[in-house]
């Protein structure tokens, strides 16, 4: 995000350089490597951030700044990263393009541009409470990002896969019933009714948006949230298991296993370990 002055983004890939001004928001949700230069695009010898970058704060430290010809106009940026289990992935990110630009005088979401701001005068001037601050109106400005694209791919009318689960009312309901309680006991005519549809036609519409059949996204969002339990807190294995639909611990080590490759107490151990 440009908070002051201006600049250019170089990459990923082969992409045309991105001049970018004040407020211009640019998210790249696959991790590309990225180089950042004067808007006059001053040669660089490296990119700022690397994927794969085994620190990420030192790629987003302000010090990671090559300050030559510093006696001309300066430019403010707030950069940021999430750490993503590429395994896990939500199929939504991966159906996203290399590089987002959302422009300060686009089309944005008064959501967005508030976001934004909030964000902008927590890192300008740190008061009480700015890191409890900071982390919460990060993932609302990822929030509002991500909605801002949905929106504005549907209003072009070139959606397709998850951007097109997510304006498909039908889909979307199903979505958020086994979302909002995936413990419970879903079957393929259950989610039909949450959407409001025959089984069949339901069962062909689901698969063709989300790209997997209701029972196996089911499975999927059922394991990474178990995943992401095991990280997070210490309940025991069979509360889990419960919390995410199986009825015995044995039925969900097993399922685990399948899913990740390794037992839960394991992957607790890793993550802990970690």
């Amino acid at each position: 995000m440009v908070l002051e002055g201006s600049c250019r983004l170089v990459g990923p890939a082969d992409a045309e350089p991105v001049g970018l001004g004040p407020g211009d928001l640019v998210f790249l949700p696959h991790g590309s490597g990225l180089t950042l230069t004067d808007a006059d695009g001053t040669a660089v010898s490296e990119p700022a951030c690397a994927p794969g970058d085994p620190d990420l704060s030192a790629a987003f430290t302000s010090d990671h700044v090559d300050r030559t010809g510093s006696d001309g106009p300066s430019t403010t940026l707030l950069c940021g990263a999430y750490r993503l289990d590429p395994a896990r992935t939500h199929p939504l990110l991966r159906s996203l393009p290399e590089l987002i630009h959302l422009p300060a005088r686009g089309d944005r979401r008064p959501e967005l541009d508030a976001a934004v701001d909030l964000l902008a005068r927590e890192v300008r001037t740190p008061r009480l409470g700015t890191d409890a601050a900071v982390p919460a109106l990060l993932d609302l400005l990822l929030l509002y990002v991500l909605r801002t694209w949905f929106a504005g791919e549907a209003a072009r009318g070139s959606t397709q896969g998850w951007s097109a689960a997510l304006n498909d009312g039908p889909v979307t309901a199903a979505l958020h019933a086994l979302h909002r309680d995936p413990a419970a006991p879903w079957t393929v005519a259950g989610l039909a009714a949450e959407a409001g549809l025959s089984r069949a036609p339901f069962a062909r519409r689901f698969t063709a948006l989300v790209g997997q059949p209701p029972l196996g996204y089911l499975t999927w969002w059922r394991m990474t949230t178990a995943a992401r339990l095991l990280q997070t807190g210490d309940d025991p294995l069979r509360t889990i298991a419960a919390q995410v639909g199986y009825a015995s611990e044995f039925a969900f080590a097993h399922a685990f296993k399948r899913a990740h490759g390794t037992s839960p107490g394991a992957y607790r151990r890793a993550a802990l370990a970690g």
